[in-house]
């Protein structure tokens, strides 16, 4: 399979989550654990932004929770599937309840668009926020976009998936055919170099194994479906999957059976970084200011 093929195809994932939209909290327990562990890196971090970016803010569990943590922010939620959004203003109201019409209270700004393209301007955004949404993305275009949008000092703190997430799955799988069945997701080094590519400065990269528990193959693959997470490789297998081949595959998975349970592994990436000396302050008139060496080298 070349790169090409393994690549995720936006508008299916973009479907996909737009269907998971209203099952999506009832499954997202690893993507709850994920954003609590980023809020707690937070705290490690002295910063007072003006304007976050939840990019992938999916139903919009972690609004409430960085307006909390950041009452004076802006907030911009973005997401890909149009249906999440919905699913986002209707739990934002929900969490903030009547304090909503508080004097002071800033709503957060709901738009649907890719991390690939962001639709904000250039140096408008002191934190960005991405829990478990960058491993749909090319890591190398939407690090460079977050690059862009970041302003000087701004910061980047995201979680994303590496590539022993669902091994027992892609394992069983693959005794069965060889088609992709789950998407690629890029290991540390990868990910540490689109980083760099993108001209973020001082990456920090960490990982962490999370583990769910099954009864079965298929109660697995019900829970993926549920929250949206489905194949979306562009080499995948076409057309429905037979009862003979889901067999095979939960025979082929009883090999990792523990206890009596199927796990789920999850190899989950967290990482943070600051804006690169390329995010460049706009002054008052309208102008960004360039130094007399950095014209020099451009020549």
């Amino acid at each position: 399979m070349t790169e090409q093929t393994l690549r995720p195809e936006k508008s299916r994932v973009a479907r996909a989550f737009g269907n998971a939209a209203n099952s999506y909290d009832d499954v997202a327990i690893l993507q709850r654990d994920t954003a609590d562990e980023m809020l707690e890196r937070l705290d490690l971090v002295k910063i007072t932004p003006q304007q976050i970016l939840d990019l992938g803010t999916g139903t919009g569990r972690n609004l409430h929770l960085l307006q909390q943590r950041y009452p004076a922010a802006q907030q911009v939620a973005l997401d890909i599937a149009p249906a999440m959004l919905k699913q986002a203003r209707q739990r934002y109201r929900q969490d903030l309840g009547l304090r909503r019409w508080l004097p002071g209270q800033q709503t957060p700004i709901f738009i649907a668009g890719d991390a690939e393209q962001l639709p904000l301007a250039d140096n408008s955004v002191d934190l960005v926020y991405a829990n478990l949404a960058l491993q749909w993305c090319d890591l190398t275009a939407a690090f460079a976009e977050i690059q862009r949008v970041l302003r000087p000092g701004g910061l980047l703190m995201f979680s994303t998936l590496g590539p022993d997430t669902l091994q027992e799955l892609r394992q069983s799988w693959a005794a069965v055919d060889s088609y992709p069945h789950i998407n690629v997701f890029l290991d540390m080094h990868d990910v540490a170099e689109a980083m760099f590519a993108a001209g973020l400065s001082d990456p920090v990269l960490d990982s962490d194994r999370h583990s769910l528990l099954y009864n079965d193959i298929i109660g697995m693959m019900r829970d993926l479906q549920q929250l949206g997470a489905r194949n979306v490789n562009q080499g995948r297998r076409r057309g429905l999957t037979g009862k003979n081949t889901l067999n095979k595959v939960k025979a082929a998975s009883e090999q990792f059976r523990v206890n009596g349970q199927l796990p789920a592994t999850y190899e989950v990436i967290y990482g943070h970084a600051w804006a690169g000396e390329n995010s460049l302050q706009m002054t008052e008139e309208g102008c960004v200011p360039v130094s007399l060496e950095k014209l020099r080298s451009k020549l």
